[in-house]
Order: structure tokens, then C-alpha cells, then sequence
């Protein structure tokens, strides 16, 4: 028997909540990556430390609200804590390594496919793994075609959004990214979760787990509180929102964007500079 799937119980709310949120995570995550392309590369490591954690909470954030209004008529449905828990932690660890491949090496050529591919893969693995820690009196099943969509989906989106981390420009630059990237990851939740289908069991037995209310509620204090933070460093870091380095940068790797001219404060211009070439001595021969 085919359970009743209903993922818009409560309207659109939690599809706009949960979209906010991806752009929030979004948004925090690739102006921490423009940042760690502006700093020194002992300094480099925390940016991005602090980036990929504040996407991989965004978008566990955005899973789990979009899933409070999931619901099958047939049957309650539980979460099982250690699953959730390991979903957040799988997408911080895939999303890291991903931003620190494009953080070091430039978000262009192999660096960018190979950084994005995993970060796409590590928000798919995160959705899929806090869809395995579902508890209900049935089973999931999923259509094969629809599911590789919102793979290519999630890898595709994250890898535009890291390219546009990497071009180093202002903050509205990373505002629109964020925006393409929150729309992109809620529909490749909509999209995984379009492909699911609930075959329920012959027997009524409640199900083990804990309810949303119960479990997702108080977890999804943590990562809104982190998220809240992480607003406030962006907030009060000037190079942060205009993402522009106020000196050059010691090193030239792909994704940034070569200065004309360094300015080396403490030196002198030599005398003369500035004429032109062959320009003849202001002195004038002593008069016999």
C-alpha cells in the first residue's frame, strides 16, 4: 500500500523559511571564502574553516525546516537522532573540503570542477542521509532518474557558487550568488523529495525516533545560533563587505584578480622618476 506524501502541510511557509535559510548559509559561507583570498595564508585556514561551516549549517538548517512540513497521512513520521546528528557533520566535512580545494588552489579549471563536484555531492549526501534517519511504519523508495537530477542539480549549483566566491568583488556580487545558490539547493531538496514514495507496512505499529517537534526543533538551535555569529563577524569586518583587500596580495593564484601596481609603503621614489626618458639635466653648464 502507497502512503499519502504531503510535503507542504503547512504551506509555504517552510519552503520560504527554508529557502531564507539556504541564502543566509549561502551567503555567510561565500563572503568568508572571498575573504580568505584577501588575507595572508597563515590567516586563510579560519576563513575557510568558518565558511564551510556556516554553508554546511545553512543547509542542514534549510533540510529540516523544509521537513517539518513533510508528512505521510497513513503513518506519524520520527527522526532518529545519531542519523541527524551525522548528517550535519557530513555536510560541514564535505562542503570544507570542497571550499578549502578552491580556497588554496583558485576557482578556476580542475580546481573549481573538483571543489564544486564535492561540495555538491556533500549537500546531496547530507539530504539523503537525513532522509535515511527517518523513522516511519513503511518504506522509502526512490526513483532512480529523479534523484540523479538533484545530484546534478546540487553539484552544478555549488559549483557556480564557488566560482563566484572566487571572483573577488563586492558584497552584492555575493548577495545575488546566494540567492542562485539558496534556489538551487531548496529545489534540490523539492527535487529528492519529488522522487521519494512511501510503501507502508501491513501492521500499525509506532514507529521508534523522536518526533519533529521533539528532536529538529531544539537541534536546529545550535546551527541558527552559529549562523547568528557568523552574521555578526561578516557585519563588522569592513573588507568583508566590500570585498576588496586594501593592500596587494602576496601571491597571484587563479580567481583573484591581479593589481596594476603594488605600493610598498617605507620606499622612497627615486629621484627623477616620473619623466619622461632622455629628458636632458636641469643644470646648465657654469658661466665662463
Amino acid at each position: 500500500m502507497q502512503g499519502t506524501v504531503d510535503g507542504f502541510s503547512y504551506g509555504l511557509v517552510t519552503p520560504l523559511v527554508a529557502y531564507l535559510m539556504a541564502c543566509l548559509g549561502g551567503a555567510l559561507g561565500l563572503r568568508c571564502t572571498t575573504r580568505s583570498m584577501l588575507v595572508a595564508r597563515s590567516w586563510r585556514a579560519g576563513w575557510l574553516a568558518l565558511g564551510s561551516a556556516a554553508i554546511g549549517s545553512g543547509i542542514w538548517t534549510m533540510h529540516f525546516i523544509a521537513m517539518m512540513g513533510f508528512t505521510v497521512q497513513e503513518t506519524p513520521v520520527h527522526y532518529d537522532k545519531p542519523t541527524t546528528f551525522a548528517s550535519l557533520g557530513v555536510a560541514i566535512v564535505m562542503v570544507g573540503i570542497g571550499i578549502f580545494i578552491v580556497g588554496y588552489r583558485g576557482a578556476t579549471g580542475t580546481a573549481l570542477f573538483t571543489g564544486g563536484t564535492i561540495t555538491g555531492l556533500g549537500v546531496a549526501s547530507m539530504h539523503y542521509l537525513g532522509m535515511a534517519g527517518m523513522r516511519l511504519n513503511g518504506k522509502l523508495e526512490y526513483n532512480t532518474f529523479t534523484v540523479s537530477a538533484s545530484v546534478v542539480i546540487a553539484v552544478v549549483a555549488a559549483t557556480a557558487a564557488l566560482w563566484a566566491a572566487g571572483q573577488v568583488r563586492g558584497f552584492l556580487w555575493s548577495v545575488g550568488a546566494s540567492l542562485v545558490m539558496g534556489l538551487a539547493v531548496t529545489g534540490m531538496h523539492y527535487t529528492g523529495m519529488a522522487a521519494l514514495s512511501v510503501h507502508l507496512h501491513g501492521s500499525g505499529t509506532t514507529p521508534s525516533g523522536d518526533s519533529p517537534a521533539a528532536l529538529l526543533a531544539p537541534m536546529m538551535i545550535g546551527p541558527l545560533a552559529f549562523l547568528c555569529l557568523a552574521g555578526v563577524v561578516v557585519m563588522f569586518d569592513p573588507l568583508m563587505v566590500m570585498g576588496k583587500p586594501d593592500w596587494t596580495p602576496s601571491e597571484i593564484r587563479p580567481g583573484i584578480p591581479a593589481h596594476s601596481t603594488a605600493h610598498r609603503p617605507g620606499r622612497r621614489p627615486l629621484p627623477g622618476a616620473g619623466r619622461r626618458t632622455g629628458h636632458r639635466s636641469s643644470r646648465t653648464p657654469q658661466s665662463r
